[in-house]
């Protein structure tokens, strides 16, 4: 088996198997799509589970507790508030947790001492604690400007760190699609969101990030030098650095989803342990989120803003120079050459009669007549060592005429 996924990754990594991440990249639009709205729609159905911290209100927890049955507990709450639903929940074995809207003292005391007789415990068995309104509403102006700061922050350090804007934009639309999914899924579940599920929020950005930069840091390697970034070429190349991550991506996510897991069995369905139950229930969802937004789509996202926002270059690109360059120099080898046989085959010199048919034209020409117009090509693909010639034969024609007038 481990010698299957070492080929497999092997394959990989030097191209001979792709997986067409980038080719199938609006399959994956799709699928990231229907996913988020479906389960957005499921979770606002529902309605978010804030907790206490969010809400503020009076909470209560009963520990020892032989019946955790979470009837006993409404109905003695109703009696006091009638007028209010509780929030019972079951921590583990033996303790029982109820969230009220806010109560003063009284109300709070009589409430701890009808609980402890309903669930026959000691009036020291249960623990109150109180959240008021102001610090509620705090805390949730802090955790959205922290997740904002957050998102700008890291948007900017990633532009500088990539020297591109687009780069930078898919990883940030990458980061929403997975926060995205993970509220949902958080509201499609009923956990209750609480600052321990802000904390695993933000674990699981960094986590995203952090696989998505390893992925556009093999594209940057991949695509240097290149000077068309919007073609089919590019779009090759990103392709190949995400199926040359893609074992990595699998097997980091793999080592990490395993204690996550663990703990997220353990808290929620052996110990009851709220804390632990938040914030790896954020973990898991943001893990299995960001590998595959990191692998599927944000490099597809890097090709299409590519696409874009690029402009093609101005002129040829690169093979074009080269070829007329090319046919220069053959020309004024093949011009050099000519020249040479002209000479060895004895040309008319200065001051000798050549006898050929230019000299005796040359001869013949009255003495007041001009001299002859010198033709020069004027084409583009002639070189200009091409005007020597004619040159030397006018000069020869002229020195006749001299001659013939002395």
């Amino acid at each position: 088996m481990s010698a299957t996924l070492a080929q497999l990754g092997n394959s990989l990594h030097d191209g001979t198997r792709s997986a067409p991440i980038v080719r199938r990249r609006r399959l994956w639009y799709l699928i990231s799509v229907a996913a988020v709205l479906v389960l957005g729609t499921l979770a606002v159905l529902r309605g978010p589970n804030l907790g206490i911290e969010f809400t503020g209100g009076s909470e209560f927890q009963i520990s020892g507790v032989q019946d955790t049955s979470q009837t006993a507990a409404r109905d003695i709450v109703r009696e006091h508030v009638p007028d209010s639903e509780p929030k019972v929940t079951v921590l583990g074995g033996s303790t029982v947790r109820v969230q009220t809207e806010q109560l003063d003292s009284a109300q709070t005391s009589s409430l701890a001492s009808d609980l402890a007789a309903g669930y026959d415990v000691e009036s020291s068995a249960v623990s109150t604690s109180y959240i008021g309104p102001v610090w509620s509403q705090d805390i949730t102006q802090k955790m959205l400007r922290g997740v904002l700061v957050f998102l700008v922050l890291v948007a900017i350090g990633m532009a500088l760190y990539f020297r591109d804007l687009r780069a930078s934009g898919a990883a940030m639309i990458a980061l929403i699609h997975d926060m995205l999914l993970t509220a949902a899924v958080y509201g499609v579940v009923g956990f209750e969101i609480t600052p321990s599920t802000v904390i695993g929020f933000l674990t699981i950005l960094g986590y995203s990030l952090y696989d998505t930069i390893v992925v556009f840091d093999k594209v940057r390697e991949n695509t240097a030098g290149m000077r068309v970034l919007n073609g089919p070429d590019y779009a090759d190349r990103v392709e190949l650095a995400a199926n040359q991550t893609l074992v990595r991506s699998l097997n980091t996510s793999v080592v990490a989803l395993l204690p996550v897991g663990s703990i997220l069995v353990i808290g929620a369905f052996v110990l009851g342990a709220g804390t632990l139950k938040d914030i790896s229930l954020a973990l898991f969802v943001g893990i299995l989120a960001g590998t595959y937004s990191s692998v599927f789509l944000a490099p597809g996202l890097l090709v299409d803003l590519h696409r874009l926002t690029s402009r093609a270059p101005r002129g040829p690109v690169d093979p074009a120079p080269r070829t007329t360059l090319a046919e220069r120099r053959a020309a004024q080898e093949r011009i050099a050459s000519g020249t040479a046989d002209d000479a060895s085959d004895g040309g008319p010199e200065e001051g000798t009669d050549g006898g050929n048919g230019d000299d005796e034209a040359t001869d013949d020409a009255p003495d007041d007549a001009p001299d002859a117009p010198v033709s020069v090509d004027s084409s583009p693909d002639v070189p200009p060592a091409r005007r020597v010639q004619p040159r030397r034969s006018t000069r020869s024609g002229r020195s006749h005429s001299r001659r013939g007038q002395r």
